[in-house]
C-alpha cells in the first residue's frame, strides 16, 4: 500500500535554492508549502510548477524573520495538510554591515531571519513529526557555518547558531525518528546572477575545484535525498555541496 502523502514547507521557496528544492521534493511526493517574504506571484508560480508534479501546493507569505509570520505560516501548512513532515529552513538575509557600524536592530534582524526562524519553525512543527514518529529538518548554512566573513559578522554568528541547533536537535530527536541536518552550499549561479552576491561570489569561484559555481538543482539534490527514507541514517551533519571548495 503506498504511503500516504508527506509535506514538506520550505521557507524561501520562491526563488533560486527554495524553488528548486520544492520541486525536488515535489517529485518524490511531497505536497509543497511555498513560501516568499514577498513577490507572490513568484510564489504562486512555483505552487503551479508543483502542481504540473501531480502533488498538492500551499502558498503561505511571510517573513521569517518575524516570530508572527512563521507562527502564522506553520497554522496554515497544518490547517491544509494535517502535518508537516519536511520542514526546510532556506530563507535568508546576507547583507554586508561592518560590525562597529551595524546597528543593534539591523544585527538582530540578520539573526532572526537566518537562525531564530529555524528556532520558532521547529517549534510549531516538531510535535506533529514526533506523533507520527518521522520527520526531517534541513537547515541552510551557507559558507558562514564554516568561516568567519569580513563585513558579515551578524550572518556568521546566526549560522554558527544554526549548526549548533541542528547537531543539539540531532540529538535529541533522532531517536524519536526525525533527523536534523544542515546543508552548506558554496558559490550557487542562482545568487552569482543576483548583482548584490555577485561581487561576493565572484572571487570564491577560484576556491573551487571544479571550476565554476555550482546550481540550485544541485543543492536541492542533496534537501531531497535527505528527506527522503533514504537519508534516514544520516543525521546531525553539516553537508556541504560546494565542488571541492577549501574550507
Amino acid at each position: 500500500m503506498p504511503r500516504a502523502a508527506r509535506t514538506a514547507l520550505i521557507t524561501g521557496s520562491n526563488k533560486n535554492i527554495g524553488r528548486a528544492c520544492a520541486l525536488a521534493l515535489a517529485k518524490g511526493g511531497f505536497n509543497i508549502v511555498v513560501n516568499g517574504a514577498q513577490d507572490r506571484a513568484a510564489a504562486e508560480a512555483v505552487a503551479r510548477e508543483v502542481e504540473a508534479l501531480g502533488v498538492e501546493a500551499l502558498v503561505a507569505m511571510g517573513d521569517v524573520g518575524k516570530r508572527e509570520d512563521c507562527a502564522r505560516m506553520a497554522k496554515e501548512a497544518l490547517a491544509r495538510f494535517g502535518t508537516v513532515d519536511a520542514l526546510l529552513n532556506n530563507a535568508a538575509m546576507r547583507p554586508d554591515g561592518k560590525f562597529l557600524e551595524m546597528s543593534e536592530a539591523d544585527f538582530d534582524r540578520v539573526v532572526d531571519t537566518d537562525y531564530k526562524a529555524a528556532y520558532w519553525l521547529a517549534r510549531a512543527t516538531l510535535p506533529g513529526m514526533l506523533e507520527k514518529g518521522w520527520g526531517r529538518i534541513i537547515n541552510f548554512a551557507g559558507m558562514n557555518a564554516i568561516h568567519g566573513y569580513n563585513g558579515r559578522a551578524a550572518v556568521s554568528v546566526a549560522k554558527h547558531a544554526a549548526w549548533g541547533l541542528t547537531k543539539a536537535l540531532a540529538k535529541e530527536f533522532g531517536p524519536k525518528g526525525v533527523t536534523v541536518n544542515i546543508i552548506s552550499p558554496g558559490p550557487i549561479m542562482g545568487e552569482a546572477q543576483d548583482p548584490h552576491m555577485a561581487a561576493h561570489i565572484k572571487p570564491m569561484v577560484a576556491r573551487v575545484p571544479v571550476g565554476r559555481v555550482g546550481t540550485p538543482e544541485e543543492v536541492a539534490a542533496m534537501a531531497a535525498l535527505l528527506a527522503s527514507d533514504a537519508g534516514a541514517f544520516i543525521n546531525g551533519q553539516l553537508l556541504q555541496v560546494n565542488g571541492g571548495a577549501e574550507t
